[in-house]
């Protein structure tokens, strides 16, 4: 093969030559300066300088002078645009000046210039870890000497730590006895007090004969007194109940309307029309949707309109209800123009047994248990009791409280989820009234990889039977305000449903009733996680373990999520790249692959391709687990090929667990075998 063309290397050619005297003025110059250059000999090299870089060729000409000069970067104007140019440099024997000039390509130039910014960020990177070092050995010496000053109290801080709990057990202790001999002791005054209100009615009426009026008179006093004291025996098992976290709450829906209707009719009697004080009902702007427990709440209200009526001789009562601001929390106002209470006594009147003396408080007895009981109440629907007051004026309580009770918005949360996870037999129904056991419950189940039916109460449990077959069942048989017994007795009797485990958890020992209606297991609360999962595994798990496939090239995802799945029912099976993840689904058929998106040799695409065209490993759901940045069209065909995609950062036991139970779920319930 011959060489290039004359002319085609000329152009090709991007080396030029000029001969430049002391001062930069160009005597001589080849073809190719020229036609890079645009110029002619007389033109001074300064004057082809970029603006503002004159003095560069300033210096390249007096070095060049001095000796061999080599890679000198001069900004020339070619064509109308500043171009680098490399410049070597040097003398002939006759002392004239040659540069021999290269362009250097636009590419290069943006190469060089980022290897520079790279190099001076590195530099001041380098620079700040060195003052970031200084700083952590500083602060680890102060570090030292904090742990020098603690251990030498440790000591002293672990006594006043015991010290401490055990002042805490004995309060606790001394408050568990208060309430427990309060509620005794308030149970058994009812008996005798009901039978004293009985015969006080039968002497009334004159069932053994008819009585004077002196005796009719004594007779009333009777049966008031006994009213009286049977009102405070109730208050004080409300109260005890509140106190114990045990008011259990019944939450309904209702609008503020028909609420304040019922209450109006129901306290009309309490406020004469013809009376010296006036009770008013003002009418909501516009009607609200409540969910919350409406017997507390008329509780809390018919008590403050009650006590207002009470305390005013003469004037106004004024109940308002309103929707706030917020529009999720509702504030319900009683306003009177009674007595007044002084600033002192704001907080005093919601102390236990606390009554402010007054005249009206001498005329009307009391227990002085309705306000600290109403706050009580109100706290447990999730608000604020509040009073503000001035003597000889009147006074405002003012109850706020969510529009939708926390509880009720948790639980329909719960219900939501439980709707859209697949239900069947990898599910468990979960029968319980109290908030906080429900939550405790249902987390151990799905640690577990059960998934969770709720039910407050046995219609909800029956319709939830109606609609699904659960692995098992678990029962609270002391619901509030009813009782699960004959719940348990048709489970165990109708040939549907016998065969599903009940288990019994309570707060009272009634194990002889549970077994013998059948109860497949009986437990006092609080159940310990551990005795559940036991129980639950030896009577619903049957054969292998489903297995988990983690197809992962990088050893510490893998060992994450090996560590995230002890414990589970599951099996983990690894592989570290895309063709032993592959092979390892042909020879092992795992029930659930949780695949890495970006491997070492492949991505998560060509991977689904080889396991869909093999008939052995079609039907297998995959779980995607990446830490990538997915653009929306990728997402989307990867969720159209699989169960799932999961962010490695968003990563959890209970959200692995999840996605695993679901993909069995969906696949035909792989992961609760049954005989």
């Amino acid at each position: 093969m011959t060489g290039p063309p004359a002319a085609l290397a000329e152009e090709l050619s991007h080396e030029f030559t000029v001969g430049c005297a002391a001062d930069g003025t160009i005597r001589w110059l080849d073809a190719r300066a020229e036609r890079l250059l645009g110029t002619r000999p007389g033109t001074r090299l300064q004057d082809l300088c970029a603006p503002g870089t004159a003095d560069k060729a300033d210096t390249l000409l007096g070095q060049g002078r001095q000796g061999r000069l080599d890679g000198w970067e001069l900004s020339l104007v070619l064509g109308g645009r500043p171009v680098t140019v490399s410049f070597a440099a040097a003398l002939d024997a006759e002392g004239r000046l040659w540069l021999i000039g290269a362009q250097i390509p636009e590419h290069f130039t943006r190469a060089l210039a980022t290897v520079e910014k790279a190099t001076s960020e590195i530099v001041e990177l380098h620079r700040r870890l060195v003052s970031q070092h200084r700083e952590l050995e500083r602060r680890h010496e102060e570090l030292v000497r904090v742990t020098g000053e603690l251990d030498e109290s440790q000591c002293g801080l672990l006594t006043m730590h015991a010290e401490i709990r055990e002042h805490s057990q004995e309060m606790q202790r001394q408050a568990e006895i208060r309430r427990r001999v309060l509620a005794s002791a308030s149970h058994e005054l009812r008996t005798p007090l009901h039978a004293i209100l009985g015969l006080g009615e039968l002497l009334a009426e004159g069932a053994d004969g008819s009585l004077n009026a002196e005796q009719h008179k004594q007779v009333e006093f009777i049966r008031s007194a006994a009213a009286e004291m049977l009102q405070m025996v109730d208050d004080v098992l409300d109260l005890t109940r509140a106190e114990a976290g045990r008011a259990a709450l019944r939450t309904e829906r209702f609008t503020m309307v028909e609420f304040i209707a019922a209450l109006r009719g129901m306290l009309r009697p309490l406020a004469p029309a013809d009376g010296p004080v006036a009770l008013i009902w003002d009418e909501a702007a516009r009607d609200v949707l409540l969910e919350t427990d409406r017997g507390k709440l008329a509780q809390v209200v018919r008590n403050l309109v009650s006590n207002a009526l009470k305390f005013t001789e003469r004037g106004v009562v004024r109940v308002r209800a309103e929707l706030d601001r917020d529009e999720d929390t509702v504030r319900i106002t009683v306003t009177d123009s009674g007595i007044g209470i002084a600033e002192a006594d704001l907080e005093r009147i919601f102390e236990e047994f606390v009554q402010i003396d007054s005249p009206q408080q001498r005329r009307f007895k009391g227990t002085g248990l309705g306000l600290p009981l109403s706050r009580r109440l109100v706290e447990a629907l999730g608000g604020e009791l509040a009073v503000t007051s001035e003597p000889g004026v009147g006074s405002t309580f003012t109850v706020t409280i969510p529009r939708v009770h926390p509880e009720a918005a948790e639980m329909r949360a719960i219900e939501d989820r439980s709707r859209r996870a697949p239900a069947g037999p990898a599910s468990v129904l979960l029968v319980e009234d109290d908030r906080r056991t429900f939550f405790i419950h249902e987390k151990y189940l799905k640690l577990a990889g059960f998934g969770v039916i709720p039910a407050r109460d046995i219609a909800s449990a029956r319709a939830a039977l109606a609609r699904t077959r659960p692995a098992a069942i678990l029962l609270d048989v002391m619901l509030e305000n009813e009782t699960s017994w004959e719940f348990l007795g048709d489970l165990k009797r109708d040939p549907a449903t016998a065969d599903i485990p009940v288990l019994v958890v309570t707060v009272a020992d009634y194990e002889e009733r549970a077994r013998a209606l059948g109860a497949d297991e009986f437990w006092l609360k609080p159940l310990r996680r551990e005795r559940l999962l036991r129980k639950l595994d030896g009577l619903v798990r049957r054969g292998p373990a489903p297995r988990v496939l983690v197809v992962d090239d990088d050893d510490k995802a893998r060992y994450v999520l090996r560590r995230q799945l002890q414990g589970s029912p599951y099996e983990v099976l690894e592989a570290n790249s895309a063709s032993a993840g592959v092979a390892a689904a042909r020879s092992q058929r795992p029930d659930v692959i949780l695949l890495d998106f970006m491997l070492r040799d492949e991505t998560a695409f060509e991977v689904l391709d080889a396991l869909k065209t093999d008939p052995r490993t079609r039907a297998i759901p995959v779980v995607i687990v990446t830490s990538h940045v997915l653009d929306d069209a990728s997402e989307q065909r990867l969720l159209a090929q699989t169960e799932a995609v999961v962010r490695k950062q968003d990563l959890s036991r209970a959200l692995a667990i999840d996605r695993i139970r679901d993909a069995l779920a969906r696949a035909g319930g792989a992961s609760i075998r049954r005989s």
